[in-house]
């Protein structure tokens, strides 16, 4: 005997479709990448819907032996573009687009978005500390005293040379003229956006 319709369970999808020309027009992906893409998100998102805990959960897989769950928070609020606890599979490809095959432009200002951490158009010492703390959290750090002060120190460091007019907070101008113009700063921020490359 057949199972009948009624015995499967059902999932409404909750994505909006979106057309693949429409996909391929928006990003620098082809017909065929977006298709292996999209056979990856719907198997971790049938509902065609990422939330938050489901990212982190996925982005854990990539980062076992440390804790990945805040960094990955701020990744999911740089990706959520329409600030709703949602991502959905244009959202993710847009992102994913612009990261992997960008202009440098593109690309930096999509980080200055994920330090941005309040979305308020700046970077503040405090956000840009709680992000590197969060990268190193994924790498298994030790929560001593000593490694605290490392992890401060690191962040001043960087933010000093961000913040050359010492105003205390950096534009998403100041912080891609900086960024493009010291290598210092251009090396630490490809070793902590290097995560997305994990998950992509």
């Amino acid at each position: 005997m057949e199972p009948d319709i009624t015995d499967f369970p059902t999932r409404q999808l909750r994505a909006k479709p979106v057309r693949l020309d429409e996909l391929c027009r928006d990003t620098k992906f082809t017909k065929r990448e977006i298709r292996i893409m999209y056979r990856g998100f719907k198997q971790d998102c049938p509902d065609g819907i990422v939330q938050e805990e489901t990212f982190k959960e996925i982005y854990a897989k990539f980062f076992p032996y440390g804790n990945s769950s805040s960094y990955a928070h701020y990744v999911f609020k740089a990706f959520d573009v329409n600030s709703n606890g949602e991502i959905g599979f244009k959202d993710l490809l847009v992102s994913l687009s612009t990261l992997l095959r960008g202009s440098v432009y593109d690309r930096l200002s999509w980080i200055f978005k994920l330090y941005d951490v309040n979305g308020d158009g700046c970077i503040t010492k405090r956000e840009l500390h709680d992000i590197i703390a969060s990268v190193y959290d994924i790498v298994g750090r030790d929560t001593s005293p000593l490694e605290e002060r490392r992890i401060r120190d690191h962040s001043e460091k960087i933010f000093a040379r961000l913040d050359r007019q010492g105003t205390g907070v950096v534009t998403v101008d100041q912080f891609v003229e900086a960024c493009l113009k010291d290598d210092v700063i251009s090396s630490s921020l490809r070793v902590y956006s290097s995560g997305f490359e994990h998950v992509c």
